[in-house]
């Protein structure tokens, strides 16, 4: 029989992150501690600037491990060393008695929550889930966007982005390793299934990822940015009930701001869930604007330096520059039943260390 803390990791590993990259390891310490051995992927991947994306991951496993916890009536302490900027962070766990603690209320929506990619209804969200999802949220806020041409702008500013990481050879390094072709679920990447593109345009994508060259041919000579920006990006920042930028408290400058954003957005996400929602990630516009106003290169394409520049200056005038420069998230929520198709998770025992 498995121990309470190998029952906690099992559901902690269902937390999200980037591309499903699921970067962490576990190492059980005793029975009562574990370690964390995190990793960040900024060596090879363009959406993970200083290694924020994957420590906001960070965060949403440790608080999927702490609401885990709540199920034995336990609850955690956690530390991180060192302090600071590494690509290889160790958070200490310790699990801690708390007699009469009840489960937390969201620990049924860990394994259901997932990611929808595909267009939502456009009933506008309940005064009541809002309300819900900005205390799920604090102490960070909410910044939502409902009205059609608030959903327009979105859409517009996601198809504007999405024009970068589909023309820059950087992006495409990622892109042809995340994706399991031919598949509907996946434990360690993105199935085909899940991206939510029709058939067609996914064999064509499949076709063209397999080499830069045929890239560049058809973004230069064939449009073929288009199709995928209207099925990945324009059309469903429309067909939604609502995007949320979720703002932290101060701008986020170091490593433990950014997990514990991750913290804030497990809570928000698992929230969403519990209320009926489904959610989508929209964090490349964030992660662009943040190169450009850290005066960070991120390509060798100067078009896309200059495309870069209009994202940011979109998400300064929509949201005001302070704002812009505090958020931890971007995403698009709906009324939408469970995705026919969604990435899984790599089993404890291959993440043990």
């Amino acid at each position: 029989m498995t121990q309470p803390i190998e029952q906690i990791l099992d559901e902690a590993r269902w937390a999200p992150s980037g591309d499903n990259t699921q970067p962490w390891r576990f190492r059980i310490v005793s029975d009562s501690e574990v370690e964390i051995l995190g990793y960040d992927t900024r060596e090879d991947c363009v959406y993970d600037l200083d290694g924020y994306a994957s420590r906001i991951a960070h965060g949403c496993l440790i608080e999927t491990l702490r609401i885990a916890a709540s199920a034995h009536g336990l609850g955690i302490e956690w530390t991180c060393q060192p302090d600071g900027d590494t690509t290889h962070p160790v958070y200490s766990v310790k699990l801690v008695p708390h007699p009469g603690l009840p489960p937390d209320p969201r620990l049924a929506a860990i394994r259901t929550r997932a990611v929808q990619r595909r267009p939502m209804s456009t009933r506008p969200l309940s005064d009541e889930h809002i309300k819900a999802l900005n205390a799920a949220a604090a102490p960070h806020r909410v910044v939502w966007m409902t009205r059609f041409g608030q959903r327009l702008s979105i859409g517009r500013l996601n198809y504007r982005s999405a024009k970068i990481r589909l023309s820059i050879p950087e992006a495409f390094e990622v892109h042809r390793r995340i994706i399991e072709w031919g598949a509907r679920f996946s434990d360690d990447r993105i199935p085909e299934q899940a991206v939510g593109v029709d058939a067609m345009t996914g064999k064509l994508m499949r076709w063209m990822l397999q080499k830069w060259e045929r890239v560049e041919f058809f973004n230069t000579y064939l449009a073929g940015t288009i199709a995928p920006r209207l099925q990945l990006d324009l059309l469903p920042g429309i067909a939604c009930g609502a995007h949320a930028l979720l703002v932290a408290p101060q701008t986020p400058k170091k490593p433990r701001d950014f997990v514990d954003g991750g913290i804030a957005l497990q809570r928000f996400w698992l929230e969403a869930e519990r209320c009926g929602l489904k959610l989508q990630p929209e964090m490349t516009p964030l992660i662009f604007a943040r190169y450009i106003r850290d005066g960070r290169p991120f390509t060798r394409v100067p078009q896309a330096t200059a495309w870069a520049r209009e994202v940011s200056t979109d998400i300064n005038e929509m949201f005001g520059p302070a704002e812009a420069a505090s958020a931890i998230f971007l995403g698009r929520l709906g009324y939408e039943p469970a995705p026919v198709s969604r990435s899984l998770r790599q089993s404890l025992q291959s993440l043990l260390d």
